[in-house]
């Protein structure tokens, strides 16, 4: 249901919330009598097929497939990062020209699923304030930067891993996953005192102001944040399924989540990075396909877990029927 326009700049994003698209239905159940029918023991696939039937209802298609996966990688840089143990001038941008290189791990991994990869540079030369201290976005700038993020498909997928770099950015998506579900700054954080501490700092600096998730999101959040975000709702209007990567993906998600919950229901865990990752994922109801303990954000762990899909359609595919026997 379409919301009352108040001229602000979130309104268009409350909009698309209220009309999210469902699952193709009959997709799913043609994909789930097939799956009934393979020979193999009833029941012995578990989440292979799930996952089959989970890319059928997104996909339309009752025999589904992927053939052009896409790997979308959101960059950004944060005012808090300058203070941060061992930080180095510039890592972020290493970091982009890395994957501009094909040298990182991620690169290898789309290689061999055979699938695109795109960075997205977002203004890395202005960095978001420290969030410690002032609000990283504006509510125009976060609507924008949520705008930019919905164009990542545009060139086309029929399936989307997610993933963010930035030197930083784990401790803003703490930040807002603090303000989103509570809890003490210890809890979303990787273990570091300095991390800890500054998430604390910043739900005490903008206390009283973060009880709306977009809210949130621009006030703790960041560029990438957001980024992901609108990306996970472009998709969900395409209906192409999306495999959310670590601790900032699912903090990202997380927001939507938070408005509305069915908001994710295109989307899958790849895995689980640490406590604080798997914790996040019970709270927004997403079980991990793979447990790696892989600490890195860049879309890694969903392009690991990209192979899987693919193994899992292949199975579900190409499986003998029973009354091929």
């Amino acid at each position: 249901m379409s919301r009352a326009a108040t001229g602000m700049p979130f309104d268009d994003i409350r909009n698309l919330l209220g009309g999210l698209p469902p699952a193709d239905e009959a997709a799913r159940a043609t994909a789930a009598e097939h799956t009934a029918a393979l020979a193999v023991p009833q029941g012995s696939l578990g989440r292979v097929a799930e996952i089959a039937e989970w890319v059928a209802a997104w996909s339309g298609l009752a025999r589904p497939v992927v053939t052009r996966p896409l790997i979308a990688i959101f960059a950004g840089t944060h005012g808090l990062a300058a203070s941060m143990p061992g930080a180095k001038p510039n890592a972020t941008h290493r970091l982009v020209e890395l994957y501009a290189a094909g040298g990182a791990a991620v690169n290898q991994l789309a290689l061999r699923e055979d699938a695109g990869l795109k960075v997205f540079d977002l203004a890395l030369d202005m960095p978001v304030p420290d969030i410690r201290k002032e609000e990283a976005l504006s509510e125009a700038a976060c609507a924008a930067t949520m705008a930019f993020g919905m164009e990542a498909i545009a060139g086309g997928t029929d399936l989307l891993c997610l993933g963010a770099a930035g030197e930083g950015g784990r401790i803003a998506a703490a930040a807002l996953v603090t303000a989103l579900f509570g809890g003490e700054p210890q809890d979303w954080t990787d273990g570091s005192n300095f991390a800890a501490g500054a998430v604390g700092e910043a739900i005490a600096t903008h206390d009283g102001r973060l009880a709306d998730p977009l809210e949130a999101l621009r006030r703790v959040g960041s560029r990438e944040l957001a980024a992901i975000a609108g990306a996970i709702l472009a998709a969900r209007y395409q209906r192409i399924p999306v495999l959310l990567d670590g601790f900032v993906t699912c903090a990202a998600a997380a927001v939507l989540w938070k408005l509305e919950p069915s908001a994710l229901d295109h989307c899958l865990a790849a895995h689980a990075s640490d406590a604080a990752h798997a914790r996040l994922l019970g709270v927004i109801g997403r079980k991990p396909l793979l447990e790696t303990a892989l600490s890195l954000e860049d879309g890694t762990g969903a392009a690991l877990a990209l192979g899987t899909v693919k193994s899992a359609l292949a199975v579900h595919s190409g499986t003998v029927t029973r009354d091929q026997l």
